[in-house]
């Protein structure tokens, strides 16, 4: 009978493997050994324990367990495990963030976030001086 792992992540990075460059693929991938560069999918991404990643990420959903450096950004959901050790920027329609997960950088969460462009500041194009929807001070000078 066929392992429904392997149908979920038809294509693995082994835990041996380092690949540097521009990854596209449709369904879903496990990463296992290092990946850096850039992944587009409109499929879902798992970021094993054992992965370093150093890389942009737009895919459908990502699960991150392993460590990883790099923009995120799901159409549906991110999920940073127990073990997950994240630096950048995410945004994502649903965010689930286990306990024990370190997390630093910026959030952008819910059904607006995933609508902005690519490459613009996550939460918005934010206004000099404070955040997106906020007051601002009046200069004076």
């Amino acid at each position: 009978m066929a392992d429904p792992a392997n149908q979920e992540y038809p294509t693995i990075l082994g835990p041996d493997a380092v690949f540097k460059g521009e990854l596209t693929f449709e369904k879903g991938m496990r990463v296992m050994g290092r990946f850096e560069g850039k992944v587009l999918t409109s499929g879902r991404i798992h970021v094993a324990r054992e992965a370093k990643v150093q890389a942009d990420v737009e895919a459908a959903a990502i699960i991150v367990e392993g460590e990883i450096q790099g923009n995120l950004s799901a159409s549906d959901r991110i999920e940073l495990k127990q073990t997950a050790r994240y630096e950048g920027d995410l945004r994502a329609a649903k965010l689930v963030v286990d306990e024990g997960a370190v997390f630093n950088g910026h959030v952008s969460v819910g059904p607006e976030a995933v609508k902005a462009r690519p490459g613009q500041p996550v939460g918005g194009a934010a206004r000099p001086g404070g955040m997106p929807g906020q007051p601002q001070p009046a200069k004076v000078g």
